[in-house]
C-alpha cells in the first residue's frame, strides 16, 4: 500500500510539473506575441525601464564593490610567495567579469526585481484588477507583463556592466590600500589574460537572466490564486524558480560558448 500511494504521489507530481511546463510555455508564447502590440506597451516602458533598472543599480553596485574587495584580499592570500602578486588583477577582472558579475547580480535581483514583479501582479490577479483590463477590452499580457519583460531584458546587462566596473575598481582600491600594489602593477594583471569577448561573454549571461527574472515574475504573478496567503507562495516560487534558471543557464552558456 505505500509503494503504490508512493507511486501515486510521484505521477501527481509528474503531471503537475508537465501541466506546469505547458502553462509556462503557452504564457511565454503569449507574450512574445503581444510585442507588437506597440501602442499598449510602449508608453509604459521607460517607467518600467527606471523601476526595474536605474533602482536596481543601487543594490548591485554595493554587492559588486564588496565582492571586488573580497576577491582582492583572497587572491592576495592564496598567490602568497607562489604567484606573482599582479595576478590578483587576472583574479578579479577574470572571475568577475565572466561570472561573479552576472550570476551575483542576477541571483540578487531576483530576489529584488522577481519578487517585486510577483507580488505586483499577484495582488492584481486576486484583487480582480487583470480581470477588469480584459472587461475593459485591454490585452493584460501587453498591458502588464511586455513592458517589464522587455524593461529587464534591456536594462540588466547595464547594471551587470555597471557591476563588473565597480567590482574591478574596488579590488584596484583594495590592492593599493591594504596589499600595497601600486595601480600599474594591479593593472597589468587585469589586461594579461583580457579579451574583449570576456563583456560579450557577461552581456549574453545578463540578457538571458532578465529575460528569465521578469518572464518568471510575471508568470507567477499571473497565476496567483488564493488571496494573500497565495501572493506570498507566487512570489517565493518567483524567487526560487528564477534563481534555478538562473545557475542552470549558468551552466549552459559555460558548456555552449567556453568549451
Amino acid at each position: 500500500m505505500d509503494f503504490d500511494r508512493s507511486l501515486t504521489a510521484l505521477g501527481s507530481a509528474t503531471l503537475r510539473m508537465f501541466g506546469g511546463l505547458g502553462t509556462f510555455s503557452r504564457f511565454t508564447g503569449d507574450s512574445f506575441r503581444a510585442v507588437g502590440n506597440l501602442r499598449t506597451w510602449l508608453p509604459l516602458l521607460v517607467h518600467q525601464m527606471r523601476r526595474l533598472g536605474v533602482d536596481s543599480l543601487p543594490i548591485a553596485l554595493f554587492l559588486a564593490s564588496f565582492t571586488g574587495i573580497v576577491l582582492a584580499l583572497q587572491a592576495s592570500y592564496t598567490f602568497t610567495g607562489a604567484i606573482p602578486l599582479y595576478f590578483v588583477g587576472t583574479l578579479v577582472e577574470k572571475t568577475m567579469v565572466l561570472e561573479l558579475g552576472p550570476v551575483l547580480t542576477g541571483l540578487a535581483l531576483s530576489g529584488r526585481i522577481g519578487a517585486n514583479i510577483a507580488a505586483e501582479l499577484g495582488t492584481m490577479r486576486v484583487s480582480e484588477q487583470i480581470d477588469a483590463l480584459e472587461t475593459m477590452a485591454y490585452d493584460p499580457i501587453a498591458y502588464l507583463v511586455v513592458p517589464r519583460v522587455v524593461a529587464g531584458f534591456l536594462m540588466f546587462p547595464i547594471i551587470v556592466i555597471f557591476a563588473d566596473v565597480v567590482a574591478v575598481l574596488f579590488g584596484l582600491i583594495t590592492s593599493m590600500a591594504l596589499l600595497h600594489m601600486s595601480p600599474q602593477t594591479f593593472i597589468r594583471g587585469a589586461r594579461l589574460f583580457y579579451r574583449h569577448f570576456d563583456i560579450i561573454y557577461s552581456i549574453i549571461k545578463a540578457f538571458s537572466f532578465g529575460l528569465v527574472i521578469t518572464l518568471i515574475g510575471c508568470y507567477q504573478g499571473f497565476h496567483t490564486r488564493g488571496g494573500a496567503e497565495g501572493v506570498g507562495i507566487s512570489t517565493t516560487r518567483a524567487v526560487v524558480v528564477a534563481g534555478m534558471l538562473i545557475l542552470v543557464l549558468d551552466a549552459f552558456w559555460a558548456a555552449t560558448i567556453l568549451k
